[in-house]
């Protein structure tokens, strides 16, 4: 006799005894909670906070207004996570994917944000910069939606599937065997400074195609950029660049470049600078010894809104960077929190594909200070679960627009703005320790069934 399947609980059987406590808790109302669940729009992991604050008039002396976390549910108060990842929180990440958004935009719409509306005449790329190959893979679908036949016999390997999208397969080699896992590791964890070099070598390129000197060219022009990282679902690096020539002004105000310095200069002066930077391995018998940027580097230019060329417009190309923000190495199958030793010894039981699985665990090998003290400066052990990639996943130079954090001093003068007493003649004094994060099981469904619409964040 075939059992029957075990069915869920219903969610009365589950936020039933929440609701029970919440009340116990907030003198049988739970209105507060739910207050506090309205204010967080849809956070995921709100972080519990307990202390309290005084709000001083500076002028006379007076306490204007004293509050406490005693009195709220279970003594502690809810505040949003902030977290960008898109896999931790998704209505944190949306707040950072928008910001994101109008950085890229001013710096290439100007008009607002202290960036002037000049910006749209000057030169400017859209850069991809991938990484080269460690071993043939599983090839997915193309920008156009078709997948093409994986790999006709390349390398000795073949694989004549098409393998449509979502197919767990993609980005997995064909012979993990001989994939070059440590020159992948390595890759992962130099591609920062793969960046950083590429930056002065493009100064160095445009001034030579330009005919001068470096002195002259950087006391004329200015290279501003916003980039983003993404992962690859053979779980490596690659960077989408905003890349800008601006002239070089005392406020760092962007100032329209020279007229020489066009944005054909600057798409050959990319590639050349690209093709010039490479690094030494470490030594560790890899096939990989030069670590170099691959052959897939594509370079578009940014048109204008009224060019009446609708597929490199700035509002697009700020939207397709700005998605990238909020997405990190677990969209290649790997864990999104740092590994422990334990971790590692259970990771044949985690839900975790083989090709990521071998990435972590070489990371870990790689990071031992003992058997490779040379390679301590990298950290692979605390960036394992990146894959050895330990940079920033959103960077930008100095004058290429606004700041998120003058993005969010706006938010905070706007809310500011707002209270009832003025922020010019108060003083507000604080004292808050942290309680711990997130919701149980039944207070994250309850919150969730009775608003669904703040799970969006909207």
């Amino acid at each position: 006799m075939t059992e029957a399947p075990e069915l869920p609980a219903p969610i009365s059987a589950l936020v039933g005894p929440v609701i029970r406590d919440l009340a116990r808790r907030s003198n049988y109302d739970v209105t507060r909670w739910l207050h506090q669940v309205d204010r967080l729009r849809g956070c995921r992991e709100p972080i519990r906070l307990t202390g309290e604050s005084m709000t001083i008039d500076t002028q006379t002396g007076e306490l204007l207004r004293h509050y406490a976390t005693t009195s709220e549910p279970h003594g502690q108060l809810l505040v949003r996570c902030g977290n960008r990842r898109q896999a931790r929180c998704p209505a944190c990440a949306e707040t950072y994917r928008r910001d994101t958004f109008h950085l890229i935009r001013a710096g290439l719409l100007g008009g607002d944000k202290n960036v002037p509306a000049t910006v749209r005449t000057h030169p400017r790329v859209l850069a991809t910069f991938t990484a080269p190959t460690f071993g043939p893979v599983h090839r997915g679908p193309g920008k156009d939606g078709v997948a093409p036949v994986c790999h006709p016999r390349r390398n000795g390997l073949s694989c004549f599937t098409r393998h449509q999208q979502g197919n767990p397969a993609i980005g997995q080699p064909l012979d993990p065997d001989a994939y070059d896992y440590v020159g992948h590791i390595l890759w992962n964890a130099h591609a920062g400074d793969l960046w950083r070099r590429f930056t002065i070598y493009l100064r160095r390129h445009l001034a030579a195609a330009a005919g001068l000197t470096r002195k002259t060219f950087n006391e004329t022009v200015r290279i501003s950029f916003a980039k983003v990282a993404e992962y690859q679902t053979r779980g490596v690096v690659h960077f989408h660049a905003v890349i800008r020539l601006d002239s070089r002004t005392q406020d760092n105000t962007p100032a329209p470049p020279p007229i020489w310095a066009t944005v054909e200069l600057l798409d050959d002066a990319v590639h050349s600078a690209a093709r010039a930077v490479h690094l030494s391995a470490p030594e560790l018998g890899q096939p990989t010894r030069e670590l170099v940027w691959g052959d897939q580097l594509d370079v578009k230019h940014i048109d204008t809104a009224d060019s009446g060329n609708g597929d490199m417009t700035e509002v697009k190309v700020a939207g397709y960077i700005a998605k990238y923000a909020t997405k990190a190495a677990e969209s290649s199958g790997t864990l999104d929190r740092p590994m422990t030793s334990a971790t590692i010894l259970q990771l044949h039981r985690l839900d975790i594909a083989d090709h990521p699985a071998h990435l972590i665990r070489t990371a870990w090998r790689l990071g031992n200070p003992i058997t490779h003290p040379d390679l301590v400066h990298l950290r692979l052990r605390d960036w394992a679960h990146m894959l050895g990639f330990r940079g920033h996943f959103s960077t930008k130079s100095r004058a290429y627009s606004t700041t998120l954090g003058d993005l969010r001093q706006a938010r905070i003068d706007w809310t500011r703005a707002r209270l009832p007493h003025d922020p010019e003649t108060t003083f507000v004094l604080g004292h808050w320790q942290y309680a711990g994060q997130g919701f149980t099981p039944g207070e994250s469904a309850l919150a969730a069934s009775f608003a669904p619409e703040v799970r969006h964040g909207r």
